[in-house]
C-alpha cells in the first residue's frame, strides 16, 4: 500500500527579477508502507526543494507549479495552506528539517516544542499527560527525562537531533521526511540516530520513512531504495543495493565512482571526480540535463529530451545509449587512460 504518491510534481523558486527556477521538474514516485526510501544527490540538485514540495505546503519564494501529491489515498494539493497546517503537517508527513541543530529556540524548554504540536492538533490532552507522553516517547529515543526540562543549548548535538525526532514524530505520522539528519553528528552520533529511526518506524510510530542525504553509503544501510536526482529531475530508481555497487545511469555511476564504499573495500578503486557543474535552472536545459559533462553523451543527446525507460530489472534511468556496451569499452580503455 502506497502511504505516500507523488504524480508529475512541479515546484519552483522566484527570484526578485520574477524570474522561475525549475528546482522540482515532473517529478513522479510512491513510498510503500513500511519501506524507507533515500534521495540523493550533488547539492543543489532538488532534494530539499523536493521534500517541501511533497507535504503541499508553499511559502515564497517556493511556488506550486503542477502535479499532485497523495497521502495514504488522499490527495493534499487542493486543500489550502491552514487546513495542511493544522490537519497534515506533524500528524500526516513529518519532517526533520535540514538545519535541525539550530531549530529549537534557545530560549523554550524542550517540553513547551511538545505541547505546541500537539494543542496545535487538536488534541485535548492536559500538560500532565503531555508530559507522560513525552517522557515514554523519549525514554525510546534514549533521551533522559530530565531532558524534557532543559532548554537547547543545554543538549549536546546528538540529544538535540534525538529531541528533534521525537518532537516531529509525536503524533505519529504516516510518513516522516529526513533531510539529512546525520549531516552535522559524529560517526557515532550518526549510528545512534539512524537506528532510532528504524526502531520508531518498526515500533509503528512511523509507517514509512524518505531519507534524504548526498552520503550513497549511508543510504545503503538506512533504506530500501534509492533514487538518485540530479539537476531537478529524478535521473534513476532502484534497491539500495544496486544503486550503489552497479548503477547504470552515467550521473548515478559518477556519483559512486567519486567516493569509497566501506563494504566494497578500496583495492582497486580509483576515484574519480564529475567534470563540470550542474546546469543554470533559469533556462531548462534541452535534451540530457547531465549532457554537458557525460563522457558517453553525443549530440542527439544534447538535443532531444530524454524519457524515462526500465531496466530488465526493474530499475527505471533516464538515458538513451546502450550502457553496458558504452561501460564495457571505457573499461577496456581505462588502464590506458591512466597510463597517459
Amino acid at each position: 500500500m502506497a502511504i505516500l504518491e507523488v504524480k508529475n510534481l512541479t515546484t519552483y523558486y522566484k527570484t526578485r527579477m520574477n524570474e522561475k527556477i525549475c528546482s522540482v521538474d515532473n517529478v513522479s514516485f510512491t513510498l510503500e508502507e513500511g519501506k524507507s526510501l533515500g534521495i540523493a544527490g550533488e547539492s543543489g540538485c532538488g532534494k530539499s526543494t523536493l521534500a517541501m514540495s511533497v507535504m503541499g505546503y508553499y511559502f515564497p519564494p517556493l511556488y506550486y507549479g503542477g502535479g499532485q501529491i497523495f497521502i495514504d489515498g488522499k490527495e493534499i494539493t487542493n486543500l489550502s495552506p491552514d487546513v495542511i497546517r493544522r490537519t497534515v503537517l506533524g500528524a500526516e508527513i513529518a519532517y526533520i528539517p535540514q538545519a535541525a541543530m539550530n531549530a529549537l529556540n534557545p530560549t523554550r524548554k524542550i517540553i513547551r516544542f511538545i505541547e505546541d504540536v500537539l494543542w496545535a492538533h487538536g488534541s485535548t490532552l492536559s500538560r500532565a499527560d503531555i508530559y507522560q507522553l513525552a517522557k515514554e516517547r523519549f525514554t525510546i529515543l534514549n533521551l533522559p527525562e530530565k531532558t524534557l526540562s532543559q532548554y537547547a543549548v543545554e543538549l549536546s548535538g546528538g540529544m538535540k537531533q534525538r529531541a528533534i525526532i521525537a518532537i516531529s514524530t509525536i503524533l505519529n505520522p504516516k510518513a516522516l521526511i529526513a533531510d539529512e539528519p546525520s549531516s552535522a553528528l559524529d560517526v557515532s552520533s550518526q549510528k545512534i540516530v539512524i537506528k532510532l529511526l528504524h526502531d520508531l518506524m518498526e515500533k509503528g510510530f512511523v509507517r514509512s520513512m524518505l531519507f534524504i542525504t548526498h552520503e550513497l553509503p549511508l543510504l545503503y544501510n538506512v533504506t530500501d531504495d534509492i533514487m538518485v536526482m540530479y539537476a531537478g529531475e529524478i535521473v534513476e530508481r532502484g534497491s539500495a543495493k544496486e544503486m550503489v555497487f552497479d548503477p547504470i545511469m552515467p550521473y548515478s555511476k559518477g556519483l559512486m565512482n567519486s567516493i569509497i564504499v566501506p563494504e566494497d573495500g578500496t583495492r582497486g578503486h580509483v576515484l574519480q571526480a564529475i567534470p563540470g557543474a550542474p546546469p543554470n535552472l533559469k533556462k531548462k536545459p534541452v535534451g540530457c540535463r547531465f549532457g554537458d559533462r557525460c563522457r558517453y553523451a553525443d549530440e542527439i543527446c544534447r538535443k532531444e529530451t530524454v524519457t524515462e525507460q526500465s531496466a530488465t530489472d526493474g530499475r527505471t534511468y533516464r538515458c538513451r545509449h546502450n550502457l553496458q556496451e558504452l561501460y564495457q569499452i571505457y573499461e577496456d580503455e581505462l588502464p590506458k587512460l591512466l597510463e597517459d
